[in-house]
């Protein structure tokens, strides 16, 4: 299978680096802080959205600002720490690259994205985070904020994810989706294409976009 673009769009966490030793760490502490009982907060959905969405999911609506501030400054404190690391064939990939024809989409805010993103050595030209949107994943805005950044076509891009939301939201906004096996089994994942990570991917830059293929 071969899929042709003009522009590809990344998820971070799980996508292009993994972030859950960290994330896991610091969302615990801010649970515990905020008294969120372990049977509470695993009835939210957590990977792939807005911590502002998450945060208003358990906590009443007024300390909701002060809650994402505390948990943003958790997860930047934290990177240095360890449990961010780059994931398979990510590298590669976005080294072949034109670094105008990709870019960064994530749910995270830019400061917690940037602080991740630079511990691996990545440096997207162009990066949506939270901060950009009104509406997170699995509503369609993200992606296509970041399809308008790269001056292409949404039905020309492919989106790249781990995540439910972030597929939901790939597909509404009208895009091919590629799923990653890295955090969810491929049967809780509808994309185009599956696979397990982006090392089972080869590119190739043409004078039309990019071509995608499975390697053999």
């Amino acid at each position: 299978m071969k899929i042709r673009a003009t522009a590809l769009l990344f998820d971070n966490d799980g996508t292009l680096v993994s972030s859950l030793e960290s994330v896991d760490r610091c969302w615990a502490r801010w649970a515990e802080e905020y008294g969120i009982t372990a049977e509470e907060f695993g009835k939210v959905e957590l990977h792939g959205r807005p911590a502002a969405e998450i945060a208003a999911d358990l906590l009443p609506a007024e300390i909701v600002p002060e809650a994402v501030a505390r948990i943003e400054d958790l997860e930047v404190e934290d990177v240095p720490n360890g449990g961010v690391h780059l994931l398979p064939g990510t590298r590669a990939l976005l080294d072949a690259l034109p670094a105008d024809r990709w870019a960064v989409v994530t749910s995270a805010t830019r400061r917690l994205a940037e602080a991740r993103l630079a511990a691996v050595g990545i440096l997207p030209k162009t990066l949506i985070a939270a901060d950009d949107i009104t509406r997170g994943k699995p509503d369609p805005e993200p992606y296509l904020l970041g399809a308008r950044a790269l001056g292409a076509d949404p039905a020309d891009c492919v989106v790249f994810e781990d995540a439910p939301a972030g597929l939901r939201s790939g597909r509404a906004a009208g895009m091919t989706t590629v799923a990653l096996t890295t955090t969810h089994r491929a049967a809780e994942l509808d994309a185009d294409l599956v696979v397990e990570d982006l090392s089972a991917l080869s590119v190739q830059v043409t004078d039309g976009g990019v071509e995608i293929a499975r390697r053999d």
